[in-house]
């Protein structure tokens, strides 16, 4: 299992260098970039401050150079000017050398300062960590504490009406977005129209600091109760839906017939030689529902709940063609995925010590 383990962390090197190598190609391509953006505040104040807030770093190419000299809207600006912007980009270096670079600062976990916040991306990153950690982990807690239960009363009660209502319930979450019952939320429970219990912003009070422990807690719990209850609601139902499936398969194999007809007692069955064998799918969908509430799933969340993490800067970075920020957020949450599918390997190996990832791939 150690060579399994080294050869899956080895191939992390390619894999990391593959993913950073095709996004700063396509980068190279995409209109618009960094030194556009700033002309652009130049010549249009009032849209914004970012040529106030430019600093230096790596990246990808603006992408919106015309003839090599000029950039659009560039016109009436002093060319020593441009020149001095591209440096402080990074974009007077070839493209090949500020990849290499690239690889070079990354290697160090070194990602530079971001274009237009003035700040370094690991300390950005860091400071919205939190927000998104909260959101991931208990959304996918709470969802597989649920689902998991649930999905295997319900292979145990196909046909029954208990059936019939749990999927009628978790047919409708599944159907609903996310987001929508978010605002849902928020209309009743937060101020909306009705009532105001749960706060709208913000993953504590004002005053956390000064609270006992047990405030401390309660207050973290009351912040997140609405975001995390709106991010569960569609994970919930596929986790429901993907376990009771896989139950009912493994239900339906030779092996759980001869159980049975050995004597022996349904809650062994289920538990000694269903559970093991039915919950492999389950496990295996795992990185990419933890993955997902980490990055893309918690954006819109965030955004409506005024949360302030790492889907939030991502999509502000892709917008305003901060590469620095994009990069860096690409490479973290490739790795953080490359990681958690090892994780997920080994805990196959945990569940069903019959699986022997080394012996396959001998």
């Amino acid at each position: 299992m150690l060579s399994y383990i080294a050869r899956r962390l080895a191939l992390m090197v390619p894999t990391l260098f593959g993913i950073l190598l095709v996004s700063f190609v396509i980068v190279q391509f995409a209109p618009g970039g960094p030194v556009e953006r700033v002309i652009s505040q130049l010549q249009n104040p009032n849209s914004g401050g970012a040529a106030d807030r430019v600093g230096g770093g790596q990246g990808g190419d603006a992408g919106a150079q015309g003839d090599g000299s000029a950039y659009r809207g560039a016109q009436g600006l002093d060319p020593a000017f441009i020149k001095e912007l591209e440096k402080q980009f990074g974009f007077d270096k070839p493209a090949h050398e500020r990849f290499l670079k690239m690889l070079g600062d990354y290697a160090r976990f070194d990602f530079g300062r971001s274009y237009f916040r003035d700040a370094p991306v690991l300390q950005l990153i860091k400071e919205k960590l939190p927000v998104s950690i909260t959101l991931g982990l208990w959304m996918t807690l709470i969802s597989y504490a649920i689902s998991i239960p649930l999905g295997i009363r319900k292979a145990m009660k196909e046909g029954s009406r208990f059936d019939t209502w749990t999927s009628a319930v978790v047919i409708v979450g599944y159907a609903i977005p996310s987001f929508l019952f978010a605002i849902l939320l928020i209309v009743l429970f937060a101020g909306g129209s009705f009532w105001q219990i749960f706060p709208l912003r913000g993953l504590t009070s004002d005053n956390w600091a000064e609270l006992s422990l047990f405030g401390k807690a309660k207050d973290y719990l009351w912040h997140i109760a609405l975001p995390v209850l709106a991010m569960a609601l569609g994970a919930f139902a596929t986790s429901t839906l993907l376990t009771k499936n896989s139950f009912l398969d493994e239900i339906r194999k030779q092996y759980v017939l001869t159980a049975r007809m050995k004597g022996l007692s349904e809650r062994r069955v289920l538990y000694s030689h269903v559970f093991r064998n039915a919950m492999l799918i389950v496990i295996a969908g795992f990185p990419g529902a933890f993955v997902h509430a980490l990055f893309a799933g918690s954006l819109l969340i965030e955004t409506i709940f005024s949360l302030d993490g790492l889907g939030l800067l991502s999509f502000e970075a892709i917008v305003n063609r901060d590469y620095p920020v994009v990069f860096a957020n690409l490479f973290i949450f490739s790795l953080i995925g490359l990681v958690v599918h090892l994780i997920t390997d080994l805990t196959y190996s945990w569940v069903d010590p019959r699986i022997d990832f080394e012996s396959r791939e001998a």
